[in-house]
């Protein structure tokens, strides 16, 4: 079931196509595109179709679009050749934990080491 796009929401509009994205990855879930301020070599936000505010206000019903959203990351880290090295995967949630855009999306970032803990 998709959700009605909220027309004031940047990730929404990115997925309707009235912004332009440099689109790495699409399927019936979920939509990634390169980030306009990248943090790594590559840097992908992986965002679902469905308009989910944030992770904490996911619920059950999003269960399978979450985990879905594992599974693309892993496929595009594979097909851009640095899945075998390692790669991060990110979901900030809410103010505190730096999600600046509230549309539900997790970065993908990989092509050099990261430490830990981050930040």
């Amino acid at each position: 079931m998709m959700l009605p796009i909220m027309s004031e929401c940047l990730f929404c509009r990115i997925i309707a196509g009235d912004i332009p994205s440099a689109r790495v990855f699409e399927d019936e879930v979920c939509v990634a595109f390169n980030d306009i301020s990248p943090q790594a070599p590559t840097h992908v936000l992986i965002v679902p179709k469905d308009h989910i505010d944030s992770l904490h206000t996911a619920s059950t019903a999003d269960r399978d679009t979450l985990g879905h959203l594992m599974l693309a990351a892993a496929e595009i880290a594979r097909g851009k050749g640095f899945a075998e090295d390692g790669y991060r995967v990110v979901v900030n949630t809410n103010g505190d934990g730096g999600q600046t855009v509230f549309h539900l999306h997790v970065h993908l970032l990989g092509g050099r080491p990261f430490v830990f803990p981050p930040g």
